[in-house]
């Protein structure tokens, strides 16, 4: 039966495995068959099988408490009700970080420690298994654990100089777009309600979509912040953005509601105070990417009192408004959109002080309907060129009004 089970996390995985092994430039993955956690509030033991033996490493972090492991680049081939919380653990997320890497974030209820973190063959001569025991332990131990670890988070790391992707053949004067797919990698973002499809696959369809058709545009050039199923950190995203001189940030999602009967679109701008809860709460959902991928919470750059700088924000400011304008007015009569289409809240990707930005949620997975429609190509085709002949519009008249 055991065998039986292998095999079937191997199928469930061989997409994955394909799509790896289609490109020679990226290293053979790893293959994650098969997971088991069980245990208590004081101690608990987490398992996972590999194909081959794996090297990892082990990290602390702190607010809130988190075990990071790293690993090679990793196929997750078993269910995610494998791993379903339990015990120390409330929280646990495993996937890819880049082409090389994966990681598997294990967010503790209280102060934790690993008293094992080791591998070794399995018995039966089917691969190696990861065997995780952690227990409680305090806050003063799991601080001191912090503090003595030496570790950066390999996206904080150097980066080669090709490592930001730039639009091909822009020519000066071209009208530069950054299309950013929300989630990736790790982040899965939301789950849909009937057919389960992640919210990454479904963001990055459509940041295709937009793109090439963008690009076929005379004097527009846009690009993806992302083109595969990887992790950016929101701090990425926009620094790809203002290395590119970008002139416009479009960033897509498609989340879940406790209302499965709100639907529709809805476009944010930035803000410092939310216009509304539903809108307080998405940002609250969305800024907590970072640490889903288990990366270090970074403090934020003290303000530069610059009446220069808070003038740029200001003007940027409202250059996003005039966007999220164009899109709903592109929208209207052709797009369902949710009772007051533009909202506003403390989104961190929406952060650039000079580029304007909006999030633009297409529609919700925790809606049968919007379900529906995010997965139709023909859709996605028509969100892409009502989008498109926005931001015409938008060009026109920041270019007419001297902009």
């Amino acid at each position: 039966m055991r065998f039986i089970g292998v095999l079937a996390a191997a199928a469930v995985s061989l997409q994955a495995i394909i799509a790896l092994a289609a490109d020679p430039k990226k290293p053979e993955a790893l293959l994650a068959y098969g997971a088991r956690i069980i245990g208590d509030d004081a101690r608990t033991r987490v398992v996972i099988d590999f194909d081959r033996q794996p090297s990892f490493s082990v990290h602390y972090i702190a607010n809130p408490e988190r075990i990071v492991v790293d690993l090679p680049a990793t196929a997750f081939g078993f269910q995610a009700k494998d791993l379903a919380a339990r015990g120390l653990f409330k929280d646990i997320r495993y996937g890819t970080m880049d082409e090389g890497s994966a990681r598997i974030v294990l967010s503790a209820v209280k102060p934790v420690k690993l008293a094992t973190a080791r591998v070794q063959a399995d018995e039966g001569g089917r691969g190696y298994r990861l065997v995780l025991d952690a227990e409680m332990t305090g806050k003063e131990e799991f601080a001191a654990l912090v503090k003595a670890q030496s570790w950066s988070d390999p996206a904080d790391r150097p980066q080669p100089a090709n490592a930001i992707p730039t639009p091909e053949a822009a020519k000066p004067g071209d009208f530069i777009i950054a299309v950013d797919a929300g989630h990736g990698g790790i982040d899965t973002g939301a789950i849909g309600v009937d057919t389960k499809t992640e919210e990454k696959q479904v963001t990055l369809a459509f940041a295709k979509a937009l793109t090439d058709r963008l690009n076929s545009e005379h004097g527009i050039k846009a690009f993806l912040t992302r083109s595969e199923d990887e992790f950016l950190s929101l701090a990425e995203r926009v620094q790809i953005a203002r290395q590119n001189h970008a002139g416009l940030f479009i960033s897509l999602h498609a989340d879940t509601l406790k209302q499965k009967d709100i639907r529709g679109a809805t476009v944010y701008t930035i803000s410092d105070k939310a216009s509304d809860k539903l809108a307080a709460d998405l940002a609250e959902r969305e800024n907590l990417s970072d640490q889903i991928a288990g990366k270090e919470t970074a403090a934020e750059p003290p303000e530069v009192a610059d009446i220069l700088l808070d003038l740029t924000r200001r003007e940027t400011q409202a250059f996003s408004i005039s966007l999220a304008e164009s899109v709903l007015g592109s929208f209207k009569d052709q797009i369902s959109t949710i009772n007051n289409p533009h909202r506003h809240a403390g989104f961190q990707v929406l952060r650039a002080p000079d580029v304007p930005s909006i999030l633009l949620e297409l529609g919700f997975l925790s809606n049968a309907e919007d379900e529906k429609l995010l997965l139709d190509e023909k859709w996605r085709v028509k969100i892409a060129e009502l989008l498109t002949d926005a931001v015409k519009r938008y060009r026109s008249s920041v270019v007419a009004n001297g902009g």
